[in-house]
C-alpha cells in the first residue's frame, strides 16, 4: 500500500476525463467547486476531445492521464466523468511512471477499472468519489457529497455511515478495501487486472441495471470465488436497477441470496456511488465491519 500526500490550499490538480465525454456546462460548475476549495487547476489538452462515445482517441486520453502524473505541480489527478473507456487504457499504462510519481487519483464508475489496475500493479492508494461533471456538476450538490472531498486534506478516518445501513450477516472483518462498480468489478474477471478480493473488504455499486443483470454478474463473481474469499461484503447505491416488465425478484432479493450464500460479514444501505449524497472511500487502505455495532471504520487514504 502506498498513499499519496494530502492537498493543501493552493495546490494545483489535474482534471482528465479517461472515459466518456463530459458535458461543457456541467464540467465548468465542477471546476467553479474545485476553486471555491482553494485549489488551482490544470486540465488535460484532450478533456473536451469527442471521438464517438469516448473524450477522445485511447492514446490522447493515456497522454494526459500521464502528463499529470509525471507533472511535479500538479498534486491530485480528478476525472470529470464516467461513462465508457478506462478499461480501454490500462493496458497501456505506464505504472512505473505512476509508482514513481504518486499522487490522489479520484473518480468511480467507470474509473473503477483504473483503480483495479493502478492499485493492482502499484498498490497506490486510490479515491472512489463524486466526479466534477456528473456529481459537482449537478444543479443542486448534497452537503455530505461535497464535504467527501475534505478527506483529502487531513488524515483522519474516513466515516461513511449514514443511518440508513442495515446488517445482513453478522460478523466481523478486517482487510484492504477493493471494489466499486459492479459492471467493471466483472469486466475484469480473465484479465490481468482481474479483481482479487482475498482477505479484503468488498465495495459494490451499480446504476440502472435490471435485477437480472445484477444477477448474471453477482453468479460471476460468486462462482469466480470473489465473493467467497473476501473477508467482507459493503453494498452501496444501486440507483434504478428496477425491472423494466414482467415476472422479476427485486434487486435487493438478488443481492440479498448471493449475501447468504457468500456468508461473509455484510452490511448495506451506504450512501456510494451513483446517489446523492455520494460519499468518497479510499480504496486499498484497511476497513473494519463491525455489524454488532453497526459500524464501518475506514482508514485514511493520504500522509
Amino acid at each position: 500500500m502506498m498513499k499519496p500526500k494530502r492537498l493543501q490550499k493552493g495546490d494545483t490538480v489535474g482534471i482528465i476525463a479517461p472515459s466518456g465525454i463530459p458535458q461543457p456546462e456541467k464540467l465548468e460548475k465542477g471546476l467553479i467547486f474545485l476553486n471555491e476549495l482553494g485549489l488551482k487547476l490544470k486540465l488535460g489538452r484532450h478533456v473536451y476531445d469527442k471521438y464517438g462515445y469516448l473524450a477522445g482517441t485511447d492514446i490522447d486520453r493515456l497522454e494526459d492521464l500521464h502528463t499529470m502524473f509525471e507533472d511535479p505541480e500538479v498534486k491530485a489527478i480528478f476525472c470529470a466523468r464516467g461513462g465508457y473507456g478506462a478499461a480501454r487504457l490500462a493496458p497501456m499504462i505506464n505504472y512505473s511512471l505512476i509508482q514513481n510519481n504518486p499522487k490522489i487519483l479520484w473518480g468511480y464508475s467507470d474509473i473503477t477499472f483504473l483503480h483495479l489496475a493502478i492499485g493492482k500493479h502499484t498498490g497506490l492508494v486510490t479515491f472512489h468519489g463524486p466526479m466534477l461533471a456528473s456529481d459537482f456538476g449537478n444543479e443542486f450538490v448534497e452537503e455530505q457529497t461535497k464535504q467527501s472531498i475534505t478527506q483529502l486534506f487531513d488524515s483522519n478516518p474516513v466515516n461513511i455511515s449514514s443511518n440508513n445501513e442495515q446488517s445482513v450477516i453478522d460478523g466481523y472483518a478486517f482487510g484492504p478495501l477493493i471494489g466499486g462498480n459492479l459492471t467493471l468489478l466483472t469486466s475484469s474477471l480473465g484479465t490481468k487486472f482481474e479483481l482479487d478480493t482475498t482477505g479484503k473488504v468488498l465495495l459494490i455499486e451499480e446504476i440502472k441495471e435490471q435485477p437480472r443483470a445484477v444477477d448474471r454478474m453477482l453468479n460471476q463473481l460468486y462462482m469466480a470465488g470473489k465473493l467467497t474469499d473476501c473477508s467482507g461484503i459493503l453494498i452501496g447505491d444501486f440507483h434504478e436497477c428496477t425491472a423494466d416488465s414482467g415476472p422479476s425478484f427485486s434487486t435487493e432479493e438478488v443481492i440479498l441470496h448471493y449475501l447468504r450464500l457468500a456468508n461473509k460479514p455484510a452490511m448495506k444501505g451506504f450512501k456510494v456511488g451513483h446517489c446523492s449524497p455520494n460519499l468518497a472511500v479510499p480504496l486499498g487502505v484497511n476497513a473494519m465491519i463491525d455489524t454488532r455495532k453497526q459500524e464501518v471504520l475506514i482508514e485514511s487514504g493520504v500522509l
